[in-house]
């Protein structure tokens, strides 16, 4: 009822509904003179036929044949009658049938339903609004954002000014406010000056409009942007307190550094004095031994604390044998990291020839992956088919990654990784299976834009795949939590936690936190000292912090088991 009176409200106050209703109400008017004219001269061509009907009869009978019903239970007798019946349906289905359809929805309908969108997207926010997340685009990486907005209880609010893109917003189940992006006041109304973070990931043209605008209102306010070009970096840096992040070049680099050879682990995270690293399996002394056998804790002091298996995380279990698609995620201090690393050189190293690597798609992406290959004087070969994109340099082949014969003048025989970088995630399993049924034994790194076709580019033979979407996410998560190390999983989190009343005495090895929540204990922080991977004989103190890791539902039964 409340929401019924709000959009009657509309119509009373907003003054192009006021004018439709008006205009609505004027062709009404003049459909129902045009009716009870019809009524008069029926009667009158009745009269002239010596038939008599009621006023009622006459409007029945107007109407009914204005509907292209007609019945035919009343009929005239005469030319001159029939005639005008003629008149009465032709302009019946004018009238009726085509303009007042058309008027109803087109001033009354659709107002209506805007009605309705402006009631369920707000224009404003309330004054006591702060801490809040405001994120100016709809896109993959904004929802990525939003699941772990929601997860560490962030408000947030889409802006955009489309009133149907607000609705797809809302209808979605997301929270959005209406106003355009680029406008002053819509800031003013949201609140953006006690806002916790401003998103902009539109293109650079937008981002840097949206950036300057928000300065217009307020100085202080962070906003975390992306980049798509190399030379808007100064131009978006230039507005105070502005992070900006080339998330393309990010992905590009992000994806070569996991190009065979590995010749070191990969941090994906830092907690403190903790660094948490994808320490892979492939061509290492660790490919067929179980995790006691490999002996990480006791020989290298690092903690794996998940495996990463085509996609997915997996909780670590002590007598299952390590395979060449396994990735260890591993926590430790950085020099056991570091010391560990000399577990990623094969034991054949030595007689393997040098890598070479073969990047399906030369755009942002794909350049950013050959750029930073060049600097690690590795061989690469990028297969693109826009021409002119590049000159016959040697790195570079012209033709459709698809087809073999160019997949073959590029080397994909010899080549001991494949970057798979298109846009197009159907192009990229496409491309995944294809190369894997040409070369089993190759590693295959697919980039992917959207979040659920990520199993299905591990599923058509992708060892590894990296999200912009969710990598986009972290980092900007990473202004929000600094001390937080979010994955691309919500099946694995590093948090932190007080060291339970009732551990005080007690040793790890006697609390079981492992076999009864699936937590790694991953390092013990005090005032004065800071212990990575403590051992099952470390006795607890009566106050301090927990590091540890592991999946909600682990984080979860902890706090039940040892607190609640």
């Amino acid at each position: 009822m409340k929401l019924f009176l709000i959009q009657i409200l509309f119509f009373v106050r907003n003054k192009k509904a006021k004018k439709n209703v008006l205009l609505l109400a004027k062709f009404l008017f003049f459909l129902a003179a045009i009716i009870t004219l019809y009524s008069t001269v029926f009667h009158l061509l009745m009269v002239y036929e010596d038939q008599t009907y009621s006023w009622i009869t006459g409007f029945y009978w107007t109407l009914t044949v204005m509907s292209t019903l007609g019945f035919g239970d009343i009929t005239f007798t005469t030319d001159l009658g029939l005639l005008f019946t003629v008149l009465v349906l032709l302009s019946g289905v004018i009238l009726m049938l085509i303009m007042l359809p058309f008027t109803f929805i087109q001033f009354f309908y659709a107002p209506w339903l805007e009605a309705q969108s402006q009631t369920r997207t707000p224009h404003s926010l309330p004054e006591s609004t702060s801490g809040h997340i405001l994120l100016t685009s709809f896109d993959t990486l904004a929802k990525n954002l939003v699941k772990k907005l929601k997860k560490h209880d962030y408000k947030y609010w889409f802006v955009t000014g489309d009133q149907h893109k607000a609705m797809e917003i809302y209808d979605a189940g997301y929270h959005v406010v209406l106003g355009e992006v680029d406008a002053p006041e819509t800031y003013i109304k949201i609140q953006a000056e006690k806002a916790a973070l401003i998103v902009a990931t539109s293109d650079d043209l937008m981002n840097t409009n949206i950036s300057f605008t928000v300065r217009e209102v307020c100085d202080t306010v962070p906003i975390a942007s992306s980049a798509d070009k190399e030379h808007s970096l100064d131009i978006l840096n230039f507005p105070e307190n502005t992070h900006v992040f080339p998330f393309m070049n990010m992905l590009g680099i992000n994806m070569a550094e996991k190009t065979l050879p590995f010749t070191q682990a990969h941090v994906i995270g830092n907690f403190e004095k903790l660094r948490v690293a994808e320490f892979p399996v492939r061509d290492t002394a660790l490919v067929g031994k179980t995790l006691t056998e490999a002996k990480l804790r006791r020989d290298w002091n690092i903690t794996v604390i998940g495996v990463w298996e085509k996609g997915k995380i997996m909780h670590p279990i002590a007598n299952d044998i390590l395979e060449q698609t396994n990735i260890l995620i591993v926590a430790g201090s950085e020099k056991a990291i570091k010391n560990a690393e000399q577990l990623l050189t094969a034991p054949s190293a030595t007689s393997l020839p040098q890598p070479t690597v073969l990047i399906l798609g030369g755009g942002r992406v794909g350049q950013a992956a050959a750029g930073f290959l060049t600097i690690r004087d590795i061989p690469y070969t990028v297969i693109e088919k826009r021409k002119g994109a590049y000159k016959d340099d040697g790195f570079h082949v012209y033709g459709d990654a698809a087809d073999i014969n160019v997949l073959q003048k590029a080397g994909i025989d010899q080549a001991q990784s494949v970057l798979i970088t298109t846009h197009d995630d159907a192009m990229n399993i496409y491309l995944s299976f294809y190369c894997r049924q040409l070369r089993p034994d190759v590693q295959i790194i697919s980039r992917a834009t959207a979040e659920h076709n990520i199993s299905k580019l591990h599923r058509a033979g992708a060892d590894l795949v990296d999200s912009s979407a969710a990598m986009g996410a972290n980092y900007i998560m990473e202004l929000l939590e600094p001390s937080d190390v979010s994955f691309f999983s919500e099946e694995m989190n590093v948090f932190s936690i007080p060291i339970p009343a009732g551990f005080a005495g007690q040793s790890l090895a006697e609390l079981e936190i492992r076999e009864k929540t699936k937590c790694s204990l991953l390092a013990i922080k005090s005032e004065s000292s800071f212990l990575t991977n403590p051992g099952p004989d470390t006795i607890f103190k009566k106050t301090g912090e927990l590091i540890l890791a592991g999946s909600m539902e682990s984080e979860k039964l902890f706090r039940q088991e040892f607190i609640e």
